[in-house]
Parts: C-alpha cells; sequence; structure tokens
C-alpha cells in the first residue's frame, strides 16, 4: 500500500505560528495587587528582577513567583 504525501493547506490551524507568552508584570514596594486565592494584599519586597514578590495578605504573607498568572496589580 502507498501513501501519498501530506499536503497542509494555508488555512490550517497548524501553520499558525505560535503566540507570545503575554509580558510579565514589573511590581514595585507598595504596589496594591490582588491574588484569584488570596485576595488583596500589598508588596513588602522585589526580589531580583522581579523574579519573586513578597506580599501582605491582611496579615498573611506570601511569597509569589514570577510568572504571576494569579496576580493583579491595581
Amino acid at each position: 500500500m502507498k501513501q501519498s504525501a501530506r499536503r497542509h493547506l494555508p488555512s490550517s490551524p497548524f501553520n499558525r505560528p505560535a503566540q507570545e507568552a503575554p509580558p510579565v508584570e514589573c511590581f514595585d514596594v507598595g504596589d496594591r495587587v490582588s491574588h484569584d486565592q488570596f485576595g488583596l494584599g500589598r508588596i513588602l519586597a522585589v526580589e531580583g528582577d522581579n523574579d519573586a514578590v513578597l506580599i501582605d495578605f491582611s496579615g498573611r504573607q506570601g511569597r509569589i513567583l514570577s510568572p504571576y498568572s494569579n496576580l493583579t496589580k491595581l
């Protein structure tokens, strides 16, 4: 049995280039933020070149690593 070569159509979803990742958000000390799980908070410290942030969530501190998918600057 002979197989024919597959034809790739220009409109095929498999020919589309991969979408770029959204830019990583930059935070500063004192910024107000919202987290999907922990709620509202304030940035206490930024580690490295925005590699991680230390956040105070109403008396409970949390360290969030980049990329900040669940964290939004207010």
